[in-house]
């Protein structure tokens, strides 16, 4: 494919743009980028080779026109032809619609570069990256932007409780702030560098820095030398908030050309740290320390040592860097009710208590089964764990996951959901970790279907329970089943 001459092309401003036919639009950014150039005025069309709800719900209601499946003839076939045409990250190099627009001279681009040459390089842009907890700590930081009277443009990869959308932009003009979700995964079939590459980062908050992504990270080292370049990018007179309680985070702070700000857990080495932590009903509560000197007491909804952090990356930005009102900071970080499929309570059925995550890395699943622990401390909790992303469907962390459940009273574990493109000596095994939790004297069972699963996990539950459902995609409609076996249970 040649690709210099279309990518030459590319319009520059948001202005310029009429139309803009999007290839991979069901994904959850991709199909929030749609609906945000509809807003605009902008024509949108888009193709995916199959578009469930909610995503296809809110294209529909948006008054995009999809196409299912990809061929040529969507190109070709329009009336109009499209400005820019905008290459999904899940798109391959083999996929006719992209081949069609890359050899047909449209201009073209992946979602991050477009975001580059559109939006960032006029804004203050603020990126949340790392390994875990950038979804909820970038949509934090909106919401808490929002709150304070701001008006930022924001661009988040999941659904916030609090923001009308996941993408949003108010004036791209210079200094306003652009508040992004900075994600390490590749780019497109033809730019393979992370999507925080494109980001333009002024402020970067770094959550942490671990081994994820197997399906495109070879080893930790290359994990680690992508958060270089993120760092390395940081423009001049921005900053970087980092949480040292990760050895791979500190070891990055002498690349840091801008001021550094660290925080992490009571004890640690970090600048600001929390203390006093406390859960008060729905609440947990938590004071900021700035070398080890109490500045404030903060509220949350939110549950977890790991959002504890969180929002204490929030408040550094904030305050510290903003400048803004800090009890007008804390007055929001006490409103923020989270996104969804974080900690999400999704229905209450005979007294057993359905909670649905996102957690599939095993650092991720040990704290959010500890933050449910402590939030829900009378309960027994059953957790349900599918081995969906590409790093949990190899057995990279096949150990690992043997301790992470121990916050669980019961473990109930499926089947990977799809290992034909993994070598059978680098596939994760369900039935060897279902053995491991045995061993330590926990109840464990390995789920032989869903539909079977939701049946056990039904039969097991009782008056109290709580079931916290760990998958990093749709489970094959488990929660939905589980609520609806319950309610059936119950008559």
């Amino acid at each position: 494919m040649g690709t210099s001459s279309a990518k030459s092309h590319n319009p520059t401003n948001l202005e310029s743009l009429r139309k803009v036919h999007i290839i991979g639009v069901g994904g959850t950014l991709m199909g929030a980028f749609a609906a945000f150039l509809k807003r605009r005025g902008i024509t949108v069309t888009g193709s995916d080779q199959n578009i469930y709800p909610p995503m296809s719900d809110v294209l529909k209601n948006a008054g995009i026109e999809t196409f299912t499946g990809y061929s040529v003839e969507n190109l070709t076939q329009m009336k109009t032809k499209p400005d820019l045409v905008v290459i999904g990250n899940v798109i391959t190099a083999a996929n006719p619609e992209a081949k069609a627009a890359i050899d047909g001279g449209y201009a073209y681009s992946s979602l991050p570069e477009a975001m580059e040459n559109l939006m960032l390089r006029k804004t203050r842009n603020l990126v949340v990256a790392g390994t875990h907890g950038k979804t909820t700590t970038s949509s934090l930081l909106a919401f808490t932007l929002v709150k304070c009277g701001s008006d930022p443009s924001y661009f988040i990869g999941g659904v916030s409780q609090d923001l009308p959308h996941s993408f949003h932009v108010s004036k791209v003009d210079s200094g306003k702030f652009f508040v992004l979700e900075g994600d390490e995964y590749d780019t497109a079939f033809w730019d393979k560098v992370p999507k925080f590459n494109h980001y333009l980062p002024d402020d970067t908050i770094l959550t942490s820095v671990e081994y994820d992504h197997a399906d495109i990270y070879p080893n930790l080292e290359a994990v680690i030398k992508a958060f270089e370049g993120l760092i390395q990018r940081i423009r001049k007179n921005g900053s970087l908030i980092a949480c040292v309680d990760y050895k791979n985070v500190k070891n990055l702070l002498p690349l840091s050309g801008v001021s550094t700000f660290t925080y992490g857990s009571e004890g640690s080495s970090a600048r600001f740290t929390p203390a006093n932590l406390r859960v008060e009903g729905e609440f947990t509560q938590f004071d900021v320390l700035d070398a080890g000197k109490k500045i404030q007491s903060i509220s949350l909804r939110m549950s977890g040592h790991h959002n504890v952090l969180n929002a204490l990356a929030v408040w550094i930005e904030c305050v510290v860097r903003l400048g803004i009102d800090s009890q007008k900071v804390a007055d929001a970080l006490s409103q923020f009710q989270g996104v969804k499929r974080r900690q999400e309570v999704r229905g209450e059925i005979r007294g057993v208590l359905v909670i649905d995550d996102f957690a599939h890395h095993p650092t991720a699943v040990r704290e959010t089964l500890k933050a449910l622990r402590s939030r829900y401390p009378n309960r027994r909790m059953v957790a349900v764990f599918e081995p969906r992303s590409a790093t949990s469907r190899r057995k990279v962390f096949q150990k690992d996951y043997a301790t992470a459940f121990a916050s669980a009273d019961a473990v109930f574990i499926s089947s990977p959901y799809d290992q034909s493109k993994i070598s059978a000596e680098n596939q994760f095994s369900s039935a060897e970790l279902v053995s491991d939790i045995g061993s330590a004297g926990k109840k464990a069972a390995l789920m032989a279907t869903v539909d079977q699963g939701v049946i056990d996990v039904a039969k097991l539950a009782t008056q109290g329970d709580l079931i916290a459902v760990l998958s990093n995609g749709g489970f094959e409609g488990f929660i939905p089943k589980l609520l609806k076996e319950l309610e059936a249970n119950s008559k």
